[in-house]
């Protein structure tokens, strides 16, 4: 694991990118492999490839911080990306993979009311999306609003979100 994450640091080759995120996002599934993912750092350099312009890259990164955010103290950390992800989650292409790998990760995230602070600007998009996506997509957007909707706290963001 700690190679793993070294090595995508080290490389700019997508291709290479996108193999460790996908060997580390299956190793994610372990849940000491996480733990361990968390204390190499690796979560903070699985984020950092949030940015990279590949989008291919991205949608590998999104995966494998979802399969990381089932750890509770691993969600503490990768809750700096929400608002990232959710910008991600609207600027990408309609129904595309790397669309609904963010809104997977947004599921995960807010299973739990502690980060919805941090999705109230996105209500709108998700409503969008709710209403103009694919089966899939809709069926991933229903259930961040369905764990948005739990929080009584967001009921007002929901009823007067712009659509």
């Amino acid at each position: 694991l700690q190679k793993l994450i070294h090595l995508l640091q080290a490389t700019d080759d997508p291709l290479i990118q996108e193999q460790a995120l996908i060997t580390l996002s299956n190793s994610a599934a372990f849940s000491v492999n996480q733990d361990i993912i968390r204390n190499l750092d690796g979560l903070s350099v699985i984020g950092g490839m949030l940015s990279d312009c590949v989008p291919k890259v991205q949608e590998k990164a999104l995966n494998a911080l979802n399969n990381l955010s089932m750890n509770i103290k691993n969600q503490e950390e990768i809750q700096v990306y929400i608002t990232q992800v959710c910008r991600t989650v609207e600027s990408a292409p309609l129904n595309s993979d790397l669309q609904l790998a963010g809104l997977r990760l947004l599921t995960n995230m807010s299973v739990t009311s502690d980060y919805h602070q941090k999705m109230i600007n996105s209500i709108p998009c998700f409503l969008h999306l709710l209403s103009e996506g694919t089966e899939r997509t809709q069926i991933q957007v229903l259930k961040v609003l369905v764990n948005l909707s739990a929080n009584p706290a967001m009921t007002r963001h929901l009823l007067r979100a712009q659509v």
